[in-house]
């Protein structure tokens, strides 16, 4: 995919902040530290639109990334772990409910998942979470760079096993350090967003 205009729009917390439009949006989702904003830096080709860091929990707001006014990446605070107190924790997760729960514009979710553990307490209520929202949703096994290339293949299967028995949700290997998966995701991406 070609992009040639990739920019941060607004950080929101509520509804009122949220881009009033009808374009289409790719929201993702994944705990603390997974790789949300450097899946998204990875995606645009671009080093820094997104702010990374190495300490969990830096997103706390909801930020929509504009791209060429055809869709929105939408990057939501991370869950689980992060130096957030228990009452900004509960906030956060009230703001992310009510988007997922209310917004007519999401196209996708993307659902990372670190692709060296079995998905967590936290990863199976998200998932659970997702499944009811009645959304579509990939879900991709990031850090794919982390293991061996010869057990990718076996590990994103064992995964999807273990948290999408069905069978019936996409599940990709991917990696912000090799740029490998990246074509198999944006034809996911473009399915939904056209």
């Amino acid at each position: 995919m070609v992009i040639r205009d990739a920019r941060f729009e607004v950080s929101a917390v509520g509804e009122k902040q949220y881009p009033n439009n009808d374009i289409p949006e790719v929201v993702l989702v994944g705990k603390s530290n997974v790789g949300k904003s450097s899946f998204i830096n990875t995606m645009l080709n671009r080093k820094n639109l997104a702010r990374t860091s190495s300490e969990p929990g830096k997103t706390r707001q909801i930020n929509f990334y504009n791209i060429d006014d055809k869709f929105y990446f939408v990057d939501l605070p991370g869950y689980g772990f992060s130096k957030m107190s228990k009452q900004e924790q509960v906030k956060v997760g009230g703001f992310i409910e009510h988007y997922l729960s209310t917004r007519k514009q999401i196209a996708l979710i993307v659902f990372l998942i670190d692709i060296r553990h079995s998905p967590t307490e936290n990863d199976v209520m998200m998932y659970d979470f997702i499944i009811n929202t009645g959304f579509p949703c990939l879900i991709l096994t990031n850090k794919a760079d982390k293991i061996a290339p010869t057990k990718v293949d076996a590990t994103v299967k064992k995964l999807q096993n273990e948290l999408n028995p069905l069978k019936d949700l996409k599940f990709l290997p991917f990696s912000s350090e090799k740029k490998i998966y990246s074509e198999a995701v944006w034809n996911e991406i473009q399915l939904h967003i056209n």
